[in-house]
Order: structure tokens, then sequence, then C-alpha cells
């Protein structure tokens, strides 16, 4: 009897230590093992859990150099998150924790992530015609020519409409007399403004609110992040602290569930970061994808060899917006990444040079 209770005794005290040692960092016992498991932070509070760099052993003496990078570069807003947890968060050039920025083009993946709730609510379907949703006289083109258009060609920038994109006014036109043809539906990429607006037009006309407010009911609310649309010559667009952007980042990293809540279904998510069209295999529905054989440009029909952005890794997809503004998405490291601020260089609607630059300091720090 007394050998088994002594036995009994060892392996209790075995087990605790295993216990112990699990809490620690493998790497570095002085420092806690990083949290696992996915984390979603609270609705109603400005509450983040964080897990620090030296616990997720990256490499903190390139932190400075990443950070002074991004000063720089009139960056405003950045922010990592890893698994959920807040890893990194610093502001530049007189921003902070609770100014909103604009999200510009990066509010079209918004835009799309909206239309799917649309969707799964039975009041779009993205297969049928736009002229389902708006009516006969929504364009120039033929009936049938116009006939050709589908929703879900909005979504792929693929309406074959004339996309002006040398002239800012005629470009972010929505109304009839701007819809031109220039080319089948489906046989041309372009990058046009006044066609994807049509979107937030459909979900306006079909849900019995407007897109804003179907936007923050459907989306926003479900997710704590607290944003406002506003009109800017002729543009609608989102704006939101950068926390916000997060959210909506961490949103895409669980593919549209937010905490075991499903904001839009994961098929429908799916389709919407995978290549929409064969033109641009860069481009999904209103997101960009990185890891493909070539990309296009928002300025240009020239068809580029490659991957979107080298240094990044191949299963990450994005939300752009104009003046480098990122979110950028990585499932097969669990982080989500956020930039926000003035033009880091050249102007850009949606990706720049300055993407590949910032991963290549990322991957300094985080591998």
């Amino acid at each position: 009897m007394k050998v088994k209770i002594l036995l009994l005794c060892f392996l209790t005290f075995f087990v605790s230590l295993g216990c112990s040692t699990d809490e620690k960092n493998p790497i570095n016992p002085d420092i806690e093992a990083a949290p696992t498991g996915m984390y979603f932070p609270p609705l109603d509070t400005n509450d983040w859990e964080t897990v620090t760099p030296a616990q997720l052993q990256w490499n903190e003496e390139k932190i400075e150099d990443l950070y002074d990078y991004l000063d720089s570069k009139k960056t405003k807003g950045f922010l990592v998150l890893k698994d959920g947890r807040i890893v990194m968060e610093k502001y530049f050039n007189g921003h902070n924790e609770n100014a909103k920025w604009t999200w510009y083009s990066a509010a079209k993946s918004l835009t799309a992530t909206f239309v799917g709730v649309a969707q799964e609510e039975g009041y779009i379907n993205i297969n049928n015609k736009t002229s389902d949703y708006l009516g006969a006289n929504w364009s120039q083109l033929t009936s049938e020519k116009q006939d050709l258009i589908t929703v879900k060609n909005h979504l792929s920038m693929s309406t074959g409409l004339t996309d002006n994109i040398d002239n800012p006014i005629e470009w972010i036109c929505n109304l009839p007399i701007c819809m031109t043809y220039t080319a089948d539906a489906g046989d041309r990429w372009a990058y046009h403004q006044g066609a994807f607006m049509l979107l937030q037009e459909m979900v306006s006309q079909n849900t019995g609110m407007t897109f804003m407010e179907y936007c923050k009911i459907k989306v926003a609310d479900k997710i704590g992040m607290e944003g406002t649309w506003t009109s800017t010559l002729g543009l609608n667009v989102y704006n939101t602290n950068t926390q916000g952007m997060a959210r909506f980042g961490h949103l895409a990293l669980n593919k549209g569930t937010w905490n075991e809540n499903v904001i839009v279904n994961a098929s429908y998510f799916t389709e919407m970061t995978t290549s929409s069209q064969e033109l641009n295999k860069s481009y999904g529905y209103l997101w960009w994808l990185n890891g493909k054989e070539s990309h296009m440009g928002t300025s240009s029909q020239e068809i580029v060899q490659g991957s979107l952005i080298p240094n990044a890794p191949d299963d990450l997809f994005a939300a752009l917006g104009a003046q480098d503004q990122k979110i950028y998405v990585v499932p097969s490291k669990s982080l989500v990444i956020v930039r926000s601020g003035e033009s880091a260089g050249v102007q850009q609607l949606g990706l720049s040079s300055f993407d590949n630059e910032l991963w290549g300091k990322l991957n300094a720090v985080i591998n």
C-alpha cells in the first residue's frame, strides 16, 4: 500500500511539473508561453487581449526598424493581430487609437461582404442580372448587352462597361448616362468605381434600408466595429479607427464568423476570396489575392506575371485602398495586419510598391 501511495505521489508531481512547463516559452523559460486558441474582443468595450512579440518568438530587434519605416512612409495607424490578440499597435504623425481614418477602396471588400449577407437573406442572387435589381434602364447598353451583366460581374470588376480610368469624374459616375459599352460582360477586367457603386445601390433598393444602415446592422454592429459612411465628391467612403479595421480583418480571418456567430456563410466567403475570373486571377469579389500566377493593377490593362506581393505569404488576401490603406489577412499564420495613413509614395488606388516593401520589413520581425 505504501509503495502504491509513493508511486501515486511521484506521478502527481511529474504531471504537475509537465503542466507548469507548458505555461512557459520553450525557447526562453523566463517568458510565459503565448496563449492559444482564437480570441474575439468584446463588442461593447475597448478591452482587447494582447500577446507580446517575445511570447511569439518574433525578432524584437527588428521592430524599431519597422516602426521607423512606417513613420517615414506617412503612416497613421498600424496594428498586428495574432489569433485575434494584439501583438503590435502603434500610432504615428499625430494619430491615436480613437481617431478615425478613411478606408477608401478597402471598403469595397466590406461591400462585398454585406452583399453576401443580402444574398443569404434572399434579397439578391449574385448570379442574376443587374437589371433584376436596378430595373431596365440602369445603363446605356442595348437590352441584349445589358442582360449579359450579372451582380457577380460587378463584384469581380468584369462588367465590360467603359471604366474611364483617366477621367476621375466619369470613373466614379454611376448614373445610366455613364454606363457605356466597351466589351461583353466577362471579357474584360477593369477597376471601375461607378460599376462597383451600383452594388451599394442594389442593396439600398432591395433590402428596405440604405446600404449604410444594412452594413451597420448586418456586419459592423455584430463585430463591434464603430464606423461611419460619408459621401465625398460622389464617392461613398467608410471611416473607422485602426482597431475597427482590425475587427473587419479578424472577421475575414475567421471566414465570416465572429465568435461562433455566422455573419456571412462560409461558402460565399470562400468564393469571395478565390479568383473570380481568369482575366485578373489576383482578384476575388472585391478582395485582392496573393500567390497567383499573374495580376493586373488598377490603372491599365497590362497582365503582369507573378504574385501580387512576392514578399508576402501566398495565401494572403487583402482589402486595399487608395493612399495605401491596407487590411492584410494571412490564414496560414493566423495574422491580420492593418496600416492606415497618407500615401506612402506614388499615388495608387489599391496595390502599390509599398506592399512588397512593407512585407520585407514585416518578414524580418515575424519569421
